[in-house]
Order: structure tokens, then C-alpha cells, then sequence
């Protein structure tokens, strides 16, 4: 089989990693991908943007089925093009793709079904966003409505933060079209956990629960990233929960999304918070969660390339997932500055080093090769992951991998999976 993955970071390795090692992948490319890629996949010089070139690529390599990693080209409607060629692609339709790309949907489709959520409020303009703030005080979370990679939602402690942040996204654009639209929602007090399903069109199969770490320093201190960490299972996420998710948000969300026209295949990522009246449904991505694909395919013993490909044909009826017993732990490096302004072009060693310790994959994310180098080319650059009994065990194997790994112009959290390890 001739097997095509869109994108390239650390959850693009990870997924061709994992369908690299299918006895029925015969042929695996990735567009753009990036330098660690190039060790288990052919990479493409195509952007993810650039559907009309992916799609040429498709049929004069007669590409048998396609993976789309980020959400871009979901939103795009990749999958309604491959879907037109007759491919199998592996992701939910533009229609359904929405769920991610507007915010103030997802809301209102939770509002229909009475999904567990934040209460909120849509605007359209800014002045109206203010005066919602003046009657309904703080601390409140704004939000840009579409996507802003990960960087459009503000937690304000005050009013003057939540005004400043509906200037931010509506009055200077600092979000462009995504910031078009604001969702104001209330602040929901908790613990956040990451909760994934594939979804076929009728079965609903869940995946092992995770926790990912969005601030960029320790302590969940600074700026909020695309994510810094994570770890799986999510101890936080009991079978008690799992329950609760499952049938309160999740199959209602399902059947919903059916009744409304928008009926999802793919994986769905459900952004949770769980309070103390139980778990409530932050957000929805409609892709798998980097970092947390990263442990997610470590801990994967089932064939991934079987599962995709059973997802995208209506087949997972017939599936039951196995997993490793292990627990998985990432620890994200990247680049000094990053969520802010960063230097790229800075060259990393002992790649080869770190990724000879047991149980450890490197994976790459803005990697490159410049003069048979590897340096960095992006924020968010290497996804170290390790394996281990415990998740105090696969942290401890994670940051010994790390520590080989010389790169003075990156950094790293050092506290990733804290809430999981009690001693």
C-alpha cells in the first residue's frame, strides 16, 4: 500500500513512525515532513496549504490512502477532494472540520444537545465584546473563533485584560480572519485532560486518555503554547470519568453533529476540563493533539496503519484496540523565545545519542537539514518520548534523553507530568 501523511511535526513523526512499521505499508511519504521524517518516510517538498499540488501528487503516485495531520487542510476540505478522487483519506470532511474551525459552533452545538460546557456569548464586534465583559465582570476566557494555533484563547483575571484582549484579536487582527468573530465564554475552574475517539461514521472507539502541558515554563507558568509536554494515561481520567465523557459528551456530540449535517469521521480530540460537577468540554480539535499523538503512538500495539484505514472505511466495528502496559511520557524542546520571537537555522546535536537509549523515540518537529546538519527550523522542535512502567519511570528515561541532547539555543520545561507523579 502507498501511504501519503500531511504535514510536518512532531505528531506527523510520530503517525509515520507508527505506520512505517505496518507489513502493509510498501511505500510512505510526507508532505513538506522534516528532517526526522526522512528516516521513515520519502518527504515531499509540498505545503500543507498547497491542496491542489497535494492532490496531483496523489494521482500520478497512485497514492492508495492519506493521513492529514494538522487541521489546516481539514478545514480546506482535503478530504472532500481525496473523497472525490475515490481515496481513502484518513480525517473528518470541511463540513464536519468546522467543529475546530469555529469555536462559537462547537458552542452552540454543545447549547442544542446540552453538552456540559462553559456558559458563553458570540460577537462580532468588539464594542458589543466589551460590553458583555461590563456586566458579567471577570475573570472570563476570551476567545478568537477560528484558528489561531493554539495562541488565540486568553484567560483574563481582570476587565482591562479582557479588553485588552478583544482589541488584540478584533481591533488590531492580530489573528487575521480567525479573529473575525470572539467567543467570551465564563472561566471553567479544574483540571484539564486530553480525550480522543476515532470515529468511523456509526462506531465511536476511544483512545487512551492524556494530559498535555500548555504553559511554556514550569509551574504552568508564562505564555500559553502548543504544548510543552504530555503523558499518557491521564490518572486524572478514571473509568468513572471515561463514562461520563463518553456518554455525555461525546455520543450526544456524535449524534448531534449526524442531525445537523455534519457527520464526523476521523479522530476527534476532546479539549476537557474536569470540575467538580464532573467533566465539561472546553474545546474541540478534529485531529490528533501534538504533543500528545506523541506518547499516544508509543504506547500503540494494534497496527496503526489497519486502525486509520479501518476508521476512514467504516470498519472499526471490527477493530479492539491493544496497547502497551507502559505509560508514555513527551517532553517538548524548543526554541529559546518560542511562543515568541525565535531563532531558527541553530544547529542541534547528539540527536543520534538520545535516540539510542531504550524505549526513547526523538521526534522531530521544526527540524532541517542544512549541510548534512540537522538544525532548527521552527518553535516547537523535538518531541522527546520515552516509555516506561510507571510515569515517573518514562519521565525520568525522557529527560536522560533530553539531557544528550546538545542544543544550547533550546529549552524545555523540566516538571512535565507533575500532576500524574504524587511523590
Amino acid at each position: 500500500m502507498k501511504v501519503l501523511v500531511i504535514g510536518s511535526g512532531g505528531r506527523e513523526h510520530a503517525l509515520c513512525w507508527a505506520i512505517s512499521k505496518s507489513p502493509n505499508c510498501d511505500e510512505l511519504y510526507c508532505a513538506p515532513g522534516n528532517a526526522g521524517i526522512e528516516k521513515v518516510a520519502i518527504t515531499i517538498p509540498i505545503a500543507v496549504s498547497d491542496l491542489s499540488s497535494i492532490l496531483d501528487f496523489v494521482k500520478k503516485n497512485s497514492i492508495n490512502f492519506v493521513v492529514v495531520g494538522p487541521e489546516g487542510p481539514l478545514v480546506d476540505g482535503l478530504i472532500d477532494h481525496l473523497e472525490d478522487l475515490g481515496i481513502p483519506a484518513f480525517g473528518p470532511n470541511a463540513r464536519a472540520a468546522e467543529y475546530e474551525g469555529s469555536k462559537g459552533l462547537t458552542k452552540d452545538l454543545c447549547d442544542r444537545y446540552n453538552i456540559p460546557t462553559a456558559r458563553y456569548a458570540r460577537f462580532n464586534e468588539p464594542n458589543a465584546a466589551k460590553d458583555y465583559i461590563r456586566v458579567n465582570g471577570s475573570p472570563i476566557v476570551v476567545k478568537a473563533d477560528g484558528l489561531a494555533a493554539g495562541k488565540g484563547v486568553f484567560i483574563c483575571y481582570d476587565d482591562n485584560q479582557a479588553y485588552s484582549a478583544i482589541d488584540l484579536i478584533m481591533t488590531k487582527s492580530a489573528f487575521g480572519e480567525a479573529g473575525s468573530e470572539v467567543v467570551i465564554e465564563e472561566l471553567l475552574v479544574g483540571e484539564e485532560a486530553s480525550f480522543f475517539v476515532l470515529v468511523d461514521g456509526k462506531t465511536i472507539l476511544p483512545l487512551v486518555p492524556a494530559q498535555d502541558h500548555k504553559a511554556a515554563f514550569d509551574g504552568d507558568k508564562g505564555p500559553n503554547t502548543g504544548g510543552m509536554g504530555a503523558y499518557c494515561p491521564a490518572p486524572l481520567v478514571t473509568k468513572e470519568i471515561a463514562d461520563r465523557v463518553m456518554n455525555e459528551i461525546i455520543i450526544p456530540t456524535i449524534r448531534g453533529a449526524a442531525a445537523d449535517n455534519r457527520p464526523f469521521k476521523g479522530v476527534l480530540f476532546a479539549g476537557l476540563m474536569i470540575t467538580e460537577e464532573g467533566p465539561k468540554l472546553i474545546e474541540y480539535n478534529v485531529r490528533f493533539g501534538d504533543p500528545e499523538c506523541q506518547p499516544i503512538m508509543m504506547r500503540l500495539k494494534s497496527d496503526a496503519l489497519e486502525l486509520l484505514l479501518a476508521c476512514a472505511e467504516g470498519r472499526l466495528d471490527q477493530y479492539n484496540i491493544e496497547w502497551h502496559k507502559s505509560a508514555a511520557l513527551c517532553v517538548v524542546m524548543a526554541a529559546e523565545g518560542y511562543p515568541g520571537s525565535y531563532k531558527k537555522g541553530t544547529e542541534i546535536k547528539g540527536l543520534d545519542m538520545a535516540s539510542k537509549e531504550n524505549d526513547v523515540m526523538v521526534f522531530h518537529a521544526g527540524t532541517a537539514k542544512k549541510n548534512m546538519f540537522i538544525v532548527s527550523n521552527g518553535g516547537r522542535v523535538l518531541s522527546v518520548t520515552a516509555l516506561g512502567k510507571t510515569i515517573k519511570e518514562a519521565k525520568k528515561r525522557a529527560y536522560k534523553a533530553v539531557n544528550l541532547i546538545d542544543w544550547p539555543d533550546g529549552y524545555c520545561r523540566k516538571d512535565i507530568g507533575w500532576r500524574a507523579i504524587k511523590d
